[in-house]
């Protein structure tokens, strides 16, 4: 049976972190890590960025690495790796002479134990001077630890343990090269050009990798895997299309509804106000860095701010003019290549990645003049001496991703938050839709009541930085207009209320919130969920009950109210028993929902969703093992 005191137990600590502690306040920045620095390639262990070489100390106690881009790291767990700040790269020994070579092109390797190595395409290892060799990486036509190899180290006390460095990371061997495993995972080596996209309930953080391409971090996973993104292709077909119609090419665009903008290599800015059929050059003063990326506004495309490389001033500018002319921002911003930036209009906010971090500072996107702009760095818990290559809010306008250069993405709350009040699902922090029944979170501000379509919207709990309420049981839409009472003053805001509108609680990682229903423990990844187990799914959005229940009232323990609509749960696309779908006994608008999984599963991460009345919540992972 199910253990309902272990559930509150568990779960009671958690309400408020879900919908007022996720959100620090506004003057902190506790970056939390966004999954790790390793991506899966299906190889032998997930992979990296290309490593140049990797060599041992004189000992043997210390494995050294030294990125493409120069810097090197040191391991002696060879799980954890650390700056290496004295590190001397030993010198190239020459080529042994051998018979003959495996492969055209591939470097030598010679060992004080009689063998020699051959790192090419794949490795080989002879044991009789070139005479034959055997293939150590080969499978099929594949390699299991990735192409390109382009360092051998063999520890100096074992001839058996055998690093490899290559295009896709580090990888060790420990009987010959017979197996192999990646020590990727927490190697800071991962190159992100670019964040394409943030958690939106749908799908989890995506970026574009260098040599890499498009990966994903489903929600609650920890290592990037690759998905089929058509935006940096899409991207890349636009920038030629706009560099023809320009006659000049373009490195870098953003549009809004039928503006373009489009920026230069030489600082240039161009606008089209006819989907980039022609463009007109703007005046960006004495701009001569590479425009890198361009920001504009969603809602009113006259407004936009661009991020500009090289070594000279400026680096930030704006325009609210669409260009007439545009704004130097740099003010006390160090003088170092910006790469990316992004704002928040209706909050006066901008954020911008450079070469020295991550900045943010209050800027007016209404208006034009004079610009008077106090830059502050959110770079003190980063990896310190570190540059940002990419910035970005979610689509709710509450978290700040950020991708540091070799580290991966982290993400904060984003400071500006409290400027604006914004409505997201209590659930997953989105922007979807409401339903009777639906737990909300108020982002920016302390609220003391709530009133809509002449109901009562309970107010559950309260601080300076969120609130939380509840939607009535029969509250009714498509739209509503919340009035909402706050220390500041009356808000209005508007919302939609469709029937049901599933969501799965996700803790700020994207860890789901689903319960082992025997044993009354959360899963995470250190407690997996078996084949045949029975799941309790936390969510809301599920809509109407019956009988039927007041909102703000906790549900009861014994016979909660049954939802009314049909819900059906998929693990990894395929149907699941649902036996049962209720209000979570002793709490406020939590829906439970009873999965029984399948005798028979794969171990490793499984993708699970719901439905309700066929609408799909978001889409979560947890791990299942035999």
């Amino acid at each position: 049976m199910c253990h309902k005191g272990t559930i509150r137990r568990v779960l009671g600590s958690t309400v408020l972190l879900l919908a007022l502690v996720v959100l620090a306040p506004a003057q902190s920045t506790n970056w939390r890590k966004v999954g790790n620095s390793a991506v899966d390639l299906m190889l032998a262990s997930p992979a990296t960025g290309p490593v140049a070489r990797v060599w041992f100390s004189a000992n043997g106690g210390t494995l050294y690495a030294r990125t493409r881009t120069g810097r090197v790291f040191e391991t002696s767990d060879y799980e954890v790796w650390l700056p290496s700040q004295n590190a001397v790269e030993p010198a190239t020994q020459p080529a042994p002479a051998v018979f003959r070579k495996p492969e055209n092109g591939a470097s030598l390797v010679a060992t004080g134990f009689g063998r020699v190595y051959s790192a090419g395409r794949q490795l080989f290892r002879s044991d009789d001077g070139g005479r034959s060799w055997a293939n150590l990486t080969a499978f099929k036509t594949e390699s299991v630890i990735g192409f390109g190899q382009r360092s051998v180290a063999v520890s100096p006390d074992n001839p058996d343990q055998i690093v490899v460095a290559n295009d896709f990371g580090v990888w060790r061997s420990m009987d010959g090269g017979l197996s192999w495993t990646g020590l990727n995972e927490l190697l800071p080596n991962l190159r992100i050009k670019r964040i394409l996209a943030t958690p939106d309930g749908t799908a989890g953080t995506r970026v574009e990798i260098d040599t890499l391409g498009a990966m994903e971090l489903p929600p609650g996973g920890s290592v990037w895997q690759q998905v089929d993104d058509r935006t940096s292709a899409g991207d890349a077909l636009r920038l030629g299309v706009y560099s023809a119609r320009a006659g000049v090419a373009v490195s870098a665009y953003a549009k809004s509804g039928t503006t373009v903008y489009a920026g230069t290599a030489d600082g240039r800015i161009l606008i089209s106000r006819d989907d980039g059929a022609s463009f007109a050059a703007t005046d960006t003063g004495r701009a001569s860095g590479p425009v890198e990326r361009i920001f504009v506004d969603p809602v009113r495309p006259d407004v936009a701010l661009a991020a500009l490389g090289g070594p000279n001033l400026p680096h930030v500018l704006r325009t609210t003019n669409a260009g007439r002319f545009w704004d130097a921002l740099d003010s006390n911003l160090p003088n170092v290549p910006a790469h990316a930036v992004t704002g928040e209009r209706a909050a006066g906010a901008a954020y911008v990645a450079t070469d020295q971090g991550v900045f943010w500072a209050q800027v007016d996107l209404d208006n034009a003049g004079t610009p008077n702009v106090n830059w502050m760095s959110l770079s003190d818990r980063l990896p310190p001496g570190m540059g940002a290559t990419d910035v970005r809010l979610d689509p709710a306008g509450i978290q700040l991703y950020a991708a540091v250069e070799g580290y991966g993405v982290y993400a904060t709350a984003a400071p500006h938050r409290q400027r604006s009040l914004r409505l997201v699902s209590a659930a997953d922090f989105s922007t979807r839709a409401a339903a009777p029944g639906s737990l909300l979170s108020v982002i920016g501000g302390r609220v003391t009541a709530a009133r809509g379509g002449n109901l009562d919207y309970p107010v559950l709990a309260a601080a300076d930085d969120a609130s939380q309420i509840q939607v009535p049981f029969d509250a009714v839409g498509p739209n509503v207009t919340l009035a909402l009472v706050t220390g500041t003053g009356n808000v209005r805001l508007g919302m939609q209320v469709q029937p049901v509108s599933p969501a799965i609680f996700v803790g700020h990682d994207g860890t789901p919130f689903l319960q082992d229903a025997e044993t009354g423990l959360l899963l995470d990844a250190r407690k997996a969920a078996h084949p045949g187990a029975r799941l309790l799914v936390f969510a809301t959005g599920l809509g109407k009950v019956t009988p039927e229940w007041p909102a703000g009232l906790a549900a009861r323990v014994d016979n909660p109210p049954a939802v009314t609509a049909t819900i059906r749960a998929f693990v990894n696309g395929a149907a699941v028993p649902v036996t049962r779908a209720t209000l979570a006994g002793g709490f406020i608008g939590f829906y439970a929902i009873d999965v029984q999984l399948p005798a028979i599963n794969n171990s490793g991460p499984a993708e699970l969703y719901i439905t309700a009345d066929g609408v799909e919540s978001n889409r979560v992972q947890f791990p299942i093992e035999q």
